[in-house]
């Protein structure tokens, strides 16, 4: 998994995103802060059974740093049950990963990958190849990366979602070196973006932006964009194209919503790959955590 690498390790550090990192055996923990000067321990892309002995390592080095929890975060796309006998209760604090997923299976061939999208989508790659959008991996320098952020202002605005500062953009791109920037452009102005990585078996689409001008809107930008990405995934040998976040299939209501009906029109192929442990150290403290943020909740709405 791409978050058990030195790469992804470091661009946790850099951007501040952890207080430090802590190496056991194969795998690395993050020590993340909370306030009033309490951390908690996290754990992701576990892909194996969580055993007895591995539980009570884990529990021991949460006393010793003295954490709030613990809490593990799996990614599996093979659906298989992460459970096992252990002290771990199935919960979190907050997720990383949401529980479902949506993938392509690079191991067929395009044609069947094309005949399992909706007839809209293969429609909208023919309407951006007539109407000469262009889509190109291009350079990950400074120039372009401050036209994807000017596009992700726009998007942000218009779809009302949270998104990261410049300099985090920047950072990922560099230091995650098995990414590309993807660019979708007609007459050299740039419609929609997509940052992807590419990690051995694995292609993962991680962030995008559009253009909100009603002149582009409906060159499909964004389509072409994906279609490029899927193809550069296979010539890569990947054998997984991950759309990485959807809604669970009972959250009508959820954020992901307007999300996942895009991914969706890619892949019917949906896949539940993430399960959430946690192991509470000190429970009292964890109580008034929750509780904070429960009240913050609803004095947002």
């Amino acid at each position: 998994m791409i978050w058990q690498t030195h790469n992804w390790k470091e661009l946790l550090i850099k951007t501040n995103q952890v207080d430090k990192i802590i190496q056991l055996d194969n795998f690395s923990i993050e020590k993340r802060n909370l306030w009033w000067g309490q951390f908690w321990l996290f754990i992701l892309g576990f892909s194996w059974i969580i055993k007895q002995e591995l539980s009570e390592v884990l529990i021991q080095l949460c006393k010793k740093e003295q954490a709030l929890f613990i809490q593990l975060e799996t990614n599996n796309y093979q659906e298989k049950n992460i459970l096992s006998e252990n002290n771990f209760n199935e919960w979190y604090y907050k997720k990383f990963i949401t529980p479902y997923t949506a993938v392509i299976d690079l191991t067929k061939n395009m044609d069947d990958i094309l005949a399992e999208m909706k007839p809209k989508w293969r429609y909208n790659i023919k309407v951006a190849a007539k109407k000469a959008v262009l889509a190109n991996i291009v350079e990950k320098s400074e120039e372009n990366i401050k036209i994807y952020y000017s596009l992700m202002n726009e998007t942000t605005s218009r779809d009302n979602f949270s998104w990261n500062t410049l300099e985090y953009y920047k950072k990922f791109l560099e230091i995650i070196t098995e990414s590309e920037l993807i660019l979708a452009y007609k007459d050299w102005v740039a419609i929609a973006w997509g940052i992807f990585v590419f990690w051995k078996q694995e292609a993962i689409y991680y962030y995008w932006a559009s253009t909100s001008k009603k002149e582009y809107r409906n060159l499909m930008g964004p389509y072409a964009v994906q279609f490029l990405a899927i193809k550069e995934a296979k010539n890569r040998w990947s054998k997984i194209y991950d759309f990485l976040w959807i809604a669970s299939p009972w959250d009508v209501n959820s954020e992901l919503s307007w999300v996942t009906d895009f991914k969706l029109k890619l892949t019917k192929d949906t896949r539940c790959v993430s399960q959430s442990f946690i192991w509470i150290n000190k429970r009292f403290h964890y109580t008034v955590l929750v509780l904070i943020r429960k009240i913050k909740k609803i004095l947002k709405k």
